[in-house]
Order: structure tokens, then sequence, then C-alpha cells
């Protein structure tokens, strides 16, 4: 089975989140700047046009296009109803026997005429539109307004990115699942009293698991592993390289280390146990192309936090002592720090050139390799 990681990763237990919550369209924004908000408030709504439906009414009556305009009982921008006649024609002289010539349309589906052709005799229906409304997805403080498009919602928070997810926003209490990063997340370790949790599991979730934790109303996942077969059977399809986070599952699902059963940094695995019982929010939105997003665990600050004192952690390159992981072989998924750092390219097993750097492995022992070879991880 192939095991994949990506470069940078972010796990911090201080930093300074800024959420962009912005309307697919121009609507309406329901907070102003210095508002409280929670997970669940509606910061900005809007409405989705609905879909165009075309009638041809001109050949449903049988007449030609430029005289669609006599048959009509109904205008642009009318409401109409699904069956509504919305155009007709008359028999000649109003008389009784000459009922059965005439001929009448109805409306397909709810909505309003968009617009009616004098040139093909079809009339577009546009159907109702659907509500779209924007919550604010973390605890925090609207901290900036874009008037009728959105906010800018801002919070202290510990922060975790995986390396793939899939499933939507969400959020719930951290529970721990797992006694250690190393413990496989089965089954059996998933019960009704978890319903409503983000449980935290260490090297790797079956798929029986992923069932079971939606069948109990679970909220998330945040696991070191997850098995590429496993992924392919449970969605039912090849995922590629397209985004994910539109799946149509109630639990979100987040890995932190990669495909296969890998353990999940001790680190990140300390870190929210150290958080057990406070309110996490999840995405599993994850893109590896151009546009890169990734899979993440935010778990605000509880508290008043001033964020004027707050700083933004930024990713100043790998140096002496930056924790890395290993990300190929023969030291493949091993996490250590970097004690040296040297200028010279060294030539390698394959007679390339390269830079390289040293690592000292957690548990002991050290090992020289390509920077190439390595991810760092923000801290």
């Amino acid at each position: 089975m192939a095991h994949s990681y990506t470069p940078g990763l972010k796990v911090t237990d201080k930093l300074l989140v800024q959420k962009h919550r912005i309307l697919p369209l121009k609507g309406d924004v329901l907070v102003k700047v210095g508002d409280r908000v929670t997970e669940d408030v509606v910061v900005a709504r809007t409405l989705l046009p609905g879909n165009v439906v075309p009638i041809n009414v001109a050949n449903s009556l049988g007449i030609p296009p430029e005289d669609i305009e006599h048959v009509m009982l109904k205008k642009e921008r009318d409401r109409i109803s699904e069956k509504e006649v919305i155009a007709a024609t008359k028999p000649p002289f109003n008389l009784a026997f000459l009922k059965f010539m005439s001929g009448s349309c109805a409306a397909t589906i709810n909505g309003t005429i968009e617009s009616i052709s004098h040139v093909t005799g079809q009339v577009l229906q546009r159907g109702e539109p659907t509500p779209v409304e924007v919550k604010a997805y973390v605890r925090g403080e609207v901290t900036e307004v874009f008037p009728r498009e959105g906010v800018v919602i801002t919070c202290v928070a510990s922060f975790v990115q995986g390396i793939f997810g899939i499933g939507g926003e969400t959020h719930g209490a951290i529970h721990m699942a797992a006694s250690s990063n190393s413990i496989v997340l089965s089954e059996d370790l998933i019960t009704a009293d978890h319903k409503g949790k983000i449980l935290v599991g260490g090297s790797l979730v079956t798929a029986g698991a992923l069932k079971k934790a939606i069948a109990m109303g679970v909220k998330g996942i945040v696991v070191g592993g997850f098995d590429d077969k496993d992924l392919r059977d449970f969605l039912g399809y090849d995922i590629g390289v397209a985004i994910t986070g539109n799946e149509d599952m109630s639990t979100t699902l987040v890995v932190t280390e990669g495909f296969g059963q890998i353990n999940m940094a001790q680190r990140t695995f300390d870190l929210l146990k150290r958080l057990e019982g406070q309110t996490a929010s999840i995405n599993g939105a994850t893109q590896i192309r151009a546009g890169v997003i990734r899979p993440e665990v935010v778990i605000p600050e509880t508290g008043n936090v001033d964020l004027k004192s707050a700083k933004v952690a930024t990713l100043e390159g790998i140096t002496i002592g930056s924790p890395v992981r290993v990300i190929r072989h023969p030291h493949f998924g091993r996490l250590g720090k970097v004690i040296d750092l040297p200028s010279p390219l060294r030539k390698l097993e394959s007679e390339s050139m390269a830079r390289v750097l040293e690592v000292e492995f957690d548990g002991g022992g050290k090992a020289v390799v390509p920077r190439a070879n390595v991810e760092m991880i923000e801290s």
C-alpha cells in the first residue's frame, strides 16, 4: 500500500487564526465589527438563483415564435406554479364547437418567468431561489466586515493541519478515543456516548469504525492514518486530485500523517490530549493542486482573549532545532529535529549532488538526509 505526505504542516498550541467567511453571491451581513460569535452563529446570508428550465411554448401550441406574445397569460418576472397554465390559444369567434382547437401550455416548476423569446418561441422559467447561510465556523470575534459579502472571524487557538480529509465543517468536544498514538481506532472503541464528539484516534481508523461513528452521530474523527483502499470502498469512487469536503456524510475525517497505518505524531497527540473536553472546529476539505487546501482542527482559547496582543505565527524555514519528519525510505516516517545544516552539496548514493541536513531522531539515532526528503512541522 502506498504512503504519502505533504510538507510543511502546522501544529501549534497558540496561533492567531483568521477565517474569512464569504458569501458565494452578494447578500446581507448580519454581524458587525467587535461582535463575539460562536460556531453556529449565522454571520451572512444570501439567495442563490434557482435553475433555469426552458419550455418551448411555440412548439407546444403549434404557433409561429413571433406570435408568442398573443398567447402568453404571464409576463416576464411574474410568479408561476407547477402545472399552472402560462399560455393558451383561443378558438376563433369563441365558437363552442371549435373549443377542441384550443390549446394550453403549463409551467413545469415553481418560480418566475425569466424571459420570453420572440425568436425561438421559448419561455425560460427560473426556479425558486435557494437560501444560503454562512456560519461563523469558529468561536471568536468579528474583526472585519466586507459589506454585502462576508466577514473575518479572528481567534487565538491551538491549530493542527492534516494531510487529508473528507467531510465539511463541523464542531464538537474533543474526546480521546485512543490511549496512545499507536492505537488503531476500531469499532469497539466507539460507543453511543460519543455522539456529538470529535474523536481522536491513534495510528489508523478502520472503515468499519468510520461507518459506526456515522451511525453513532460522531461529529468528527482525527487520526494518524487511513487505508486508501478503505477510503475507496467507503466512498464508492476514487477521489483522485479533486477537492474534498463536499461529501454527503455526517462525520468529518481528518488524517494527520498519511495513508496507511502511521502513528499520529506524538506532539500532535499530546496537544489534542491536553485539550480534551474543549470544543474544536474541524474541516476535512482538501486540495493538493494549485491553491492548496488542507484539513484542519481549530481549538479556540476560552474566555476573553486579547487579540491585539496575539501574534501571527510565521514560517521562517528550516533552522537548527526545527522539528521535521523524513518522507523517504530508509527512514520514512521518522520524526526528529535538525542538528546541522551543512552548506556544501553532498554526493548521494544515486551519484547526484544535493543539499543535506542532519537529523537527530526521537528515541535516538542520527542520519544525514537530503533536505528534499524531509517535511518541516511548523510550530
